[in-house]
């Protein structure tokens, strides 16, 4: 007889989790693992982050150094460019935060993935479709958001500058501009990912592309509040270009909408054409009415049986009970 050196593969941890077939200690114990892999990637990240640390903050120093106020001498690149440095451990503590960013970046597809394989299970061959389409998307206009934010902060800080009532040589504390700096990054990312939740609500059939175009105009105003109570730009050139790039990023997300409306065929089911008074036209269906069946004459019912009367409760127990 031959033997067989072929091993029996079981269900993977994903066929479990998917099935339902795993244990309520066996969820638990794989959310350890997949936090202790997702720890591990940021850890990594952090330590390439810390190394990496000050050319992002060259980077991020950028704009406000190529600006010739913020040169002891007028003049870039002749001095030095200055900042205000308020406690003695804020260039520790900068560095360590520039690094931590740098850390959650750098360990993104790790610690992402981790997440991912933990909540994939529980969702449907569709869904988790729809979810790597979405991911693909959200990820490029995160970074264009983050771009344009970068490129804002120098205009925004040319305008503050030259606003100002000194008009001089000026110095910022580094922290706060650091912290200025990754506020716009973040807002402008995040706001670039409003187009990617209309879509979601029209390819899931919550609403369609006409309704959503029927909003243009609170769609507009709401976005030039949000970029004028969000933006901690001071200037009018920031908060105009967030909310001209937000109206802009609306009218194509309604844009395709409409392409997923047409490829799907709403609106042309079958009574989109009628008007809400107008009489349907159904078949009318006249049934004549016969002579209904005879009723059989009801039956006799038995009287009930007597019940035995007990014996009494001297006869109904011996001695022993």
């Amino acid at each position: 007889m031959a033997l067989s050196l072929r091993f029996k593969k079981g269900p993977t941890k994903f066929q479990q989790a998917a099935d339902g077939s795993m244990t309520l200690i066996e969820h638990v114990r794989e959310l350890r693992n997949r936090l202790f892999f997702a720890s591990v990637g940021i850890v990594v990240g952090l330590i390439f982050g810390f190394i990496l640390s000050e050319w992002a903050f060259t980077l991020l120093s950028a704009p406000y150094c190529g600006l010739d106020s913020s040169w002891t001498l007028g003049a870039v690149g002749q001095g030095k460019c200055n900042w205000l440095i308020l406690a003695p451990a804020d260039q520790l503590i900068l560095k360590l935060k520039i690094a931590l960013w740098l850390g959650l970046i750098l360990g993104a597809p790790v610690w992402l993935y981790q997440l991912w394989a933990f909540i994939a299970p529980g969702l449907h061959r569709h869904e988790r479709k729809w979810a790597y389409v979405f991911v693909v998307i959200a990820a490029p206009l995160f970074m264009g958001g983050a771009t344009l934010a970068y490129f804002v902060v120098k205009h925004s800080l040319e305008f503050i500058m030259t606003a100002g009532i000194i008009g001089t040589t000026t110095q910022l504390e580094v922290t706060a501009y650091i912290g200025f700096v990754t506020s716009m990054i973040m807002i402008f990312g995040a706001a670039f990912e409003f187009p990617l939740a209309l879509l979601m609500l029209n390819f899931t059939g919550v609403v369609s592309a006409a309704r959503l175009l029927s909003w243009w105009r609170t769609v507009v105003f709401l976005s030039f509040a949000f970029a004028a109570i969000a933006t901690p730009d001071p200037g009018p050139f920031g908060m105009t270009l967030l909310a001209a790039c937000l109206s802009l990023l609306y009218f194509i997300a309604v844009g395709v909408a409409f392409l997923n409306d047409k490829r799907k065929g709403r609106g042309k089911e079958i009574y989109a054409g009628l008007d809400d008074d107008e009489i349907s036209e159904l078949p009318e269906e006249r049934v004549p009415v016969g002579a209904s069946d005879p009723i059989e004459a009801p039956t006799a019912i038995d009287g009930p049986t007597p019940v035995a009367q007990r014996a009494p409760i001297e006869r109904r127990y011996d001695d022993m009970t």
